[in-house]
């Protein structure tokens, strides 16, 4: 790194502290929600384009950067199914979900299950939420973003900086910064900084993606490179990967590939997880809480799914060109030292001074985003769905304060908690295992409460508590090693099993469903495919077709 790409990530930094604090001076107390309003979800302003770009901003950060190249460089493409199967979850959120959200008018999901069941199930879905903000989404952002400042500066794992260790002082660094701006812009200054960097960050990886292709010679000479030469790993013993498989390049394994996700894992158990992460998250979806309208709450999930096919070439693929790129000698017999160091190498030897600073930019801008999207997640829900529960009375003013010191304990919170992901293999293990364990007893009581009229609270509450103590469990079991399966197949048998204890108690104990619930209820599935809104393209069906499509094409191609 040279003075002038540590020239443009401190220039980066500030242009971002500072739109963020551009956001927090611009007032719009007139709009629909006053000061609270505008602070937590950008005084119901947004449209389309923002919505479905700062949904993408909010998934995308170092964690794809990172862990996605990380798992390519040792598995080949088929860790994109994650990316790709969104697709299908985001177009359950445009024509179930979204319509729904918008009829209750609530600014947090745990208000919308507290009106479809019970305060039992707000409680438990606050803390579920809070726990995803603070630990999920924050905590492994900020440890994927210190990884790849380490790499990139060439330290080694456990490293110092004026004693203190790199990886903390990363962390610690990025972690403020972005808490400074979220605290003091709110929502607006998340969808406005999150706008700009996601174009940064596409950029960046385009240009690795890029150069790393035409360094490679092209996909048939990838193609023969990978099929025809050792891999870089194994020389290194247990490293778990058989790499005759001759299966790089390829979305669909059978059961004995060492990546561990098998075809009928993925199809089973990732619309459990993704139905939960892109409809029932409350880090993700309030983007969409934050529309001007139904039609925009639609259309801007739709445009997310669009954007969703991207990751896999942005940041899938160049893992698997740098296993060709080490196999054909092109970085003279330099390889990265571990898998988790893949895209902070590509950076350091694929591009030019200045490029460096541009791409480690966005790097720190994958980090920013997703932090800055948990943090005013959190402040939202702690401002609402506890103080302002117990305290009906509380203004706008004084709900704003309370989410402002929210954001400062979340960031701390989320600072001390990054570390815990140095335990697991992978850092995609790590998060997806997490999200394994929480998700079920979540996706099972959305699902079920919007599409069958008879559970009422008491069945969603116990469902609910009963799935996070099995999910728990299950957590501690792996954890310490005693227990470890496949984890897309346990979240899939998670949620059978939810989805049993809720029907077996509506069965046993009914319960009159309350009248302020129907509303937020699909008496007929087809009912919201009937309703019209916008025309041509703008119209959520024919879009959704397109979109699921297009992904089926996809999966033919690369199958």
């Amino acid at each position: 790194m040279t003075p002038i790409d540590w020239t443009i990530i401190i220039i980066y930094l500030l242009a971002v502290v500072g739109l963020g604090v551009a956001a927090g001076l611009i007032h719009r107390k007139g709009e629909t929600g006053g000061e609270g309003g505008h602070y937590f979800l950008a005084g119901n302003t947004l449209g389309w384009p923002v919505i479905g770009l700062a949904m993408f901003a909010a998934n995308i950060s170092t964690v794809h950067l990172v862990s996605l190249a990380e798992a390519a460089y040792k598995f080949g493409l088929v860790f994109g199914n994650f990316e790709w199967l969104a697709g299908g979850t985001l177009i359950l959120l445009s024509l179930f979900f979204a319509p729904l959200y918008l009829r209750s008018r609530v600014a947090t999901l745990p208000d919308f299950l507290e009106r479809r069941f019970n305060r039992g199930c707000r409680d438990v879905l606050s803390v579920v939420s809070l726990f995803s903000a603070i630990v999920i989404h924050m905590g492994v952002a900020l440890y994927t973003a210190a990884w790849v400042l380490r790499g990139i500066l060439g330290l080694a794992p456990g490293a110092t900086i004026l004693g203190i260790d790199a990886l903390l002082l990363f962390i610690t660094v990025l972690g403020l910064l972005t808490g400074a701006y979220t605290m003091f812009g709110g929502l607006l200054a998340v969808v406005w900084t999150e706008s700009v960097q996601t174009i940064l960050l596409l950029l960046g990886a385009l240009t690795i993606a890029i150069v790393g292709y035409l360094k490679v010679g092209g996909w048939q000479e990838m193609a023969h490179t990978l099929a025809s030469h050792p891999h870089p790993l194994s020389t290194v013993p247990g490293s778990g990967v058989d790499w005759g498989t001759g299966n790089f390049l390829s979305m669909v394994r059978d059961a004995s590939d060492p990546s561990g996700i098998a075809w009928y894992s993925i199809l089973l158990g990732y619309p459990v997880i993704g139905i939960w992460y892109w409809c029932c998250d409350q880090t993700i979806v309030q983007r969409v809480l934050a529309a001007k309208d139904e039609k925009h709450a639609r259309l801007g999930p739709l445009f997310c799914a669009f954007l969703k096919i991207w990751p896999v070439f942005l940041f899938v693929l160049p893992g698997v060109m740098c296993v060709a790129l080490v196999q054909q000698g092109a970085f003279g017999g330099a390889a990265p030292q571990t898998a988790a160091d893949t895209f902070s190498f590509l950076i350091m030897h694929l591009l030019p001074v200045g490029l460096k600073g541009l791409v480690a930019a966005a790097m720190l801008a994958a980090a920013m985003q997703t932090c800055s999207a948990a943090l005013n997640s959190t402040a939202t829900l702690v401002a609402y769905d506890i103080f302002k529960r117990y305290k009906p009375g509380l203004s706008d003013r004084s709900l704003v304060r309370i989410g402002k010191w929210t954001t400062v304990f979340g960031t701390l919170l989320a600072i001390a908690s990054s570390p815990l992901f140095g335990h697991y293999t992978t850092i995609f293990e790590g998060i997806n295992k997490l999200i394994t364990f929480v998700a079920p007893p979540i996706t099972a009581v959305f699902l079920v409460g919007v599409f069958w009229s008879r559970p009422a609270g008491k069945a969603a509450f116990t469902t609910l508590v009963a799935g996070m103590i099995l999910g728990a469990t299950i957590f501690v079991l792996d954890w310490m090693g005693i227990h470890r399966g496949d984890y897309m197949l346990m979240a899939f048998l998670l949620f059978v099993l939810c989805i049993a204890i809720m029907a077996i108690h509506t069965t046993i104990f009914p319960e009159p469903v309350k009248d302020e619930a129907r509303p937020l209820i699909w008496e007929k599935w087809s009912e919201p495919v009937r309703q019209r809104c916008g025309s041509g393209l703008s119209d959520y069906r024919l879009l959704s077709g397109l979109v699921a499509t297009v992904f089926v094409l996809l999966y033919i191609v690369f199958r």
